[in-house]
């Protein structure tokens, strides 16, 4: 069975019975019921599910491995997380992280002002608040506010000027002041993808000679007491853990001599995110050589003996682990609507009386074919096929012909693909084919709206079908999306992406791809590209005897697209109807059922609904 690699990357969220994708846990309810459940109200187009309870797994998970870690080493610094929010800030997975993060006082990381303010109306009681990014007076303002409110909130300084409005800012405001940290720049760097958000020519930080200065404009301001954290971050989804090591000596050693400098309140070390997750499907490609296990270990063991060696109290650790916390609890699900070679029928075929030689061939190659000469005949029918492109070019051959050939090289190309996968040996065989006969799926959603990272850093995602998975999967898939954007495609690859799905009748009967581990950064940098937005949502909410759907969202209408591209949509209904009133071609009666037409259209979303 192909389990299309859910044993890498499913860390046990998720299980195959009955040729079904089924969520682990509960009753083990299948993926494929609960969209069903959902269509049979009248949705359409791509569906974004969330599960919660994954939610809490995953902080349920890291408090363990730092609790084990710390008992371990007897560690006597606290261990704290929060949660980015440019990493998912849509209410439908924060208010279920605050919820479920409470026990264990998670709390929350801004990065703006609309950030900021958000932490400051949802984030737990006395539950940590960071601040990173730019700031100017307005968002160092709005940190006094939360810390004059009761909030638990560090300020981290980016830049020397920011330290100097916070100065100024906290002669101007009332008693209670917001924590300060430093961000460190570190030489360090991290691996993988998102690697350049480290080192010392990174964005952010500041760097020794900085840190020198900060400490004598805090001691003059009297604010040192207020100097808590030191912070760095060396990349996101961190693939190897030996930058990690380095950059923890590194950074223990900034703190042990900013402690000796008179920071005696600097007591936490904020490792930043990094802590990555396995997106691969194919054991060849690992986006992540340790454990969770192994980082926390790593971390604490590596903090305790420096402060040892340093003869300084061992820091409190804080993280941001944004991906590993969201990117599991959701699940992009979207119809197939069409298999491309699906019009490659025999019923297709229009031959004629009298046939040139080579598609007389070609015929023979279909009926003839078997296992023992399947791939030898495969490559004699793309050898004809591509010369009697050529004679249509050269005016020899007309297009009923050519038709003719198009149509057997794809149903050659199937059964060879069939045969040679029935046979033992014929993994090699079958690699050698497979990308030359590849099937294109079209699907009913945007890589760019739902997979923005794809687009942008061709970053894969787990994808395999919700049902037929007792079914052994044939054909090597290409999907496009229903952009008008040829970027909009995940290729086979038969290295870095070999898919294979089904060859099914999509209209005798529905096809549900699943693009796994979505929930983190997907939806906020998601784009309106051709105008489609964030698919429907729904959150699932696990019961002893099934599931419940709960906060069922519709994707937006077509007027609240164009409301947010800053159109007048008032303008855009009155000209519609102008223009429709002034038509000759139609009649009263006519233009009555188009107006209403025209309404619905318009308060719909822009995903196909007629199909899938």
């Amino acid at each position: 069975m192909n389990d299309f690699g859910l044993s890498i990357w499913g860390n046990s969220n998720f299980v195959i019975e009955n040729g079904k994708v089924c969520v682990n846990a509960a009753s083990k309810p299948a993926i494929i019921d609960i969209v069903r459940d959902i269509r049979d109200d009248g949705y359409r187009g791509p569906l974004l599910l969330r599960f919660p309870h994954l939610i809490q797994k995953q902080i349920e998970q890291i408090h363990a491995s730092f609790a084990k870690a710390k008992k371990e080493f007897a560690y006597k610094g606290s261990f704290n997380a929060v949660f980015p929010l440019k990493v998912n800030q849509y209410p439908g997975f924060v208010k279920n992280l605050v919820r479920l993060g409470k026990p264990y006082n998670y709390g929350l990381e801004a990065g703006s002002k609309a950030e900021l303010l958000l932490t400051m109306a949802y984030n737990n009681e006395k539950a940590p608040i960071t601040v990173n990014g730019f700031k100017d007076k307005e968002l160092i303002n709005i940190g006094f506010i939360a810390a004059e409110m009761g909030h638990n909130i560090t300020l981290t300084i980016e830049g020397l000027n920011e330290l100097e409005e916070i100065i100024a800012t906290s002669k101007q405001r009332f008693k209670p002041k917001p924590k300060i940290g430093l961000r460190i720049r570190l030489h360090s760097t991290g691996s993988g993808l998102w690697a350049k958000s480290g080192g010392i020519h990174s964005k952010f930080g500041l760097t020794s000679t900085e840190l020198i200065e900060a400490v004598k404009m805090l001691k003059k301001a009297n604010l040192l007491e207020n100097f808590t954290m030191i912070h760095f971050h060396i990349g996101s989804q961190i693939s190897e853990i030996h930058p990690l090591k380095k950059a923890l000596i590194e950074a223990g050693n900034i703190y042990a001599e900013l402690r000796k400098m008179g920071a005696m309140n600097l007591k936490a070390i904020n490792l930043g995110g990094g802590l990555a997750i396995e997106y691969s499907q194919f054991k060849e490609e690992s986006s992540r050589n340790y454990t969770l296990n192994e980082y926390a270990n790593d971390v604490v063991y590596m903090l305790k003996t420096i402060s040892e060696q340093k003869n300084e109290p061992q820091p409190d650790i804080f993280i941001e682990s944004g991906r590993f916390i969201a990117a599991s609890h959701a699940l992009l699900v979207a119809p197939v609507l069409e298999l491309f070679s699906q019009e490659y029928t025999e019923e297709k075929l229009n031959l004629k009386k009298n046939n040139p030689n080579l598609i007389t061939e070609l015929v023979d190659l279909y009926k003839s074919i078997k296992p023992s000469n399947a791939l030898e005949y495969l490559h004699d029918a793309i050898h004809h096929t591509e010369s009697v492109l050529t004679l249509f070019d050269l005016g020899y051959v007309d297009l009923q012909d050519r038709s003719n050939a198009e149509v057997l090289l794809k149903l050659i190309s199937k059964k060879a693909v069939v045969m040679l996968g029935n046979k033992s040996n014929s993994s090699g065989d079958l690699a050698k084919i497979q990308k030359e006969v590849q099937e294109r799926y079209l699907l009913n959603f945007s890589i760019f709206q739902s997979l923005p990272d794809f687009w942008g850093l061709k970053q894969n995602f787990p994808i395999m079908p919700l049902d037929r998975l007792d079914e052994r999967p044939t054909l090597p898939a290409s999907i496009w999306d229903i952009t008008c954007d040829s970027d909009g495609e995940i290729s086979y690859d038969d290295e870095k992406n070999p898919l294979l799905l089904h060859d099914v009748d999509v209209e005798k009967e529905d096809y549900f791809l699943g693009f796994f581990l979505v929930g983190a950064y997907q939806e906020v940098i998601g784009m309106k590209h051709n105008l489609f937005t964030h698919p429907t949502e729904a959150t699932i909410e696990l019961t002893n005897d099934g599931y419940k759907i709960v906060n069922l969202l519709e994707s937006q209408s077509i007027l609240d697209i164009m409301e947010d591209m800053d159109y007048d949509i008032y303008e855009i209904q009155d000209t519609l109807n102008e223009r429709l009133e002034k038509s000759t071609l139609i009649n009263e009666t006519q233009k009555k059922q188009i107006l209403g037409e025209l309404y619905l259209f318009l308060n719909d979303n822009s995903y196909l609904k007629t199909i899938n």
